[in-house]
């Protein structure tokens, strides 16, 4: 097992793996910009060391900052978190070739899933139904016209490399196609460098389901059920549930089953998440994300078992210590993200934390890094915390989570409490009547 581990990131989920390694007897290296020097993992980790300004791009994107760092304080691990360089295969790879363990999948898996158009063709030859798209990227306005015709309208216009949402958009028409594929084409050479951009068929009202799996270095490889994130706003998630009230009993082992065979075949390992739209009775894969998910506490809460502490066992060559038939599935979980935004203009609200009060009680998780009179920056994401709930169905988990976010106190900013208090008491929500488009009209758009 490693002796100490550095965490590569920030927030919540710095704070997150520094528990897990605590609990496993491993001590950690905090990393922090100088926006972060009073952050609630830089307090609590054993050791710390600043990597660089405030920018991102200077700090926790900076690679040789954070190996130098993992150097100086003689780490035997890095843990990526999320985001910042999770999905980076050249940093993997940095970190292997100093002859210290990337605690995630190997370079080879984070960089063929982070290529959807790769990632699309391995998964189909793995058995994975997909949504149907092009062949491959289309170079021009004309290319992404023909495509269309055969695939038939709505498209989506997506880039190949890239995420969250950004590099898609929508065509109803030939009309509006030339646009967005110039719209799509400028956003994915703008956020990742890379104007690769390919279609595929625009589902009118699916649900957005993913399927959690743990793979070893022996062989092993075990799902942990799904969870469905279809409540999003610019295809950033907002709300997340395990189970997903959307699926029956034999749609799930279905879909957990194919995808086992999968990532079986793909010879992964460690943690991972198949994403998929699901309608009228079928999944479509849309792309596998090769990191720790934000919302997998919800998992974590129905199924008992540690991601973080897998993740770490996992990359120090142990087995995985169960087996699919020893996961047990218990009640359900909601978990809602706490932005420090405007609930109705969705506008970045940084600021001092002047008051704070998490709630508590049987089945309430909170998962952040705020305390009062911490200030949140605003160099970085809008996330600050996330409020997971656990109850015997799914009806208890909704009246625990209303009264946890009525607890629930952030003062000196704006936050999304408000919003999520909303979402929660509509009919659609109570439900389970809700798909990928639902949170869009709900706000309206937003700004």
């Amino acid at each position: 097992m490693f002796e100490k581990v550095l965490i590569a990131n920030r927030g919540e989920i710095a704070l997150r793996i520094h528990r897990a390694c605590q609990e496993m007897g491993i001590a950690t290296v905090a990393v922090h910009s100088t926006a972060d020097s009073d952050a609630m993992h830089v307090r609590l980790a054993d050791e710390s060391v600043c990597i660089g300004p405030a920018a991102a791009a200077g700090s926790y994107l900076n690679g040789a900052a954070i190996m130098s760092a993992a150097t100086i304080s003689g780490a035997d691990a890095i843990h990526p978190g999320y985001g910042f360089l999770a999905e980076n295969a050249d940093f993997a790879e940095m970190v292997e070739a100093h002859g210290i363990v990337f605690i995630g999948p190997s370079p080879d898996h984070i960089r063929l899933m982070g290529d959807k158009i790769a990632a699309k063709k391995a998964v189909t030859e793995a058995g994975i139904p997909v949504v149907p798209g092009s062949d491959g990227p289309v170079e021009d306005a004309a290319a992404a016209l023909e495509a269309a015709r055969a695939i038939g309208y709505p498209v989506l216009v997506k880039a190949a490399a890239g995420g969250g949402g950004r590099g898609m958009s929508v065509a109803q028409s030939e009309d509006d196609l030339k646009s967005a594929f110039g719209l799509a084409r400028g956003e994915a050479e703008a956020a990742f460098g890379s104007g690769v951009v390919y279609l595929e068929k625009y589902l009118t009202r699916p649900r957005h389901i993913e399927i959690q799996i743990v793979a070893d270095n022996h062989g092993n490889v075990v799902h942990l059920g799904e969870r469905d994130c279809s409540l999003q706003r610019r295809h950033q998630k907002a709300v997340e549930e395990a189970p997903s009230p959307a699926l029956n009993d034999d749609s799930r082992q279905r879909i957990g089953h194919i995808a086992v065979d999968a990532v079986r075949h793909l010879g992964y390992r460690n943690v991972g998440t198949l994403e998929f739209l699901y309608e009228n009775g079928e999944f479509y894969f849309i792309e596998m994300n090769t990191r720790l998910q934000v919302e997998h506490p919800v998992t974590e809460m129905v199924c008992g078992l540690d991601l973080v502490r897998e993740m770490v066992r996992i990359a120090s060559g142990a087995a995985l210590a169960f087996a699919q038939e020893n996961v047990r599935f218990t009640g359900h979980a909601i978990e809602c993200r706490i932005n420090a935004e405007n609930p109705d203009t969705f506008q970045p609200s940084p600021g001092r934390i002047t008051d704070y009060h998490a709630p508590g009680g049987l089945g309430v998780r909170v998962d952040s890094a705020l305390y009062s009179g911490y200030t949140v920056p605003s160099h970085y994401d809008s996330l600050i915390s996330k409020l997971i709930v656990h109850g015997n169905n799914r009806n208890e988990c909704i009246m625990r989570l209303r009264r946890a976010l009525g607890e629930y106190v952030i003062g000196g900013l704006e936050t999304t409490i408000a919003l999520q208090r909303r979402i929660i008491a509509e009919p659609d929500f109570l439900n389970g009547d809700y798909d990928i488009h639902w949170l869009e009209k709900f706000v309206g758009g937003g700004a």
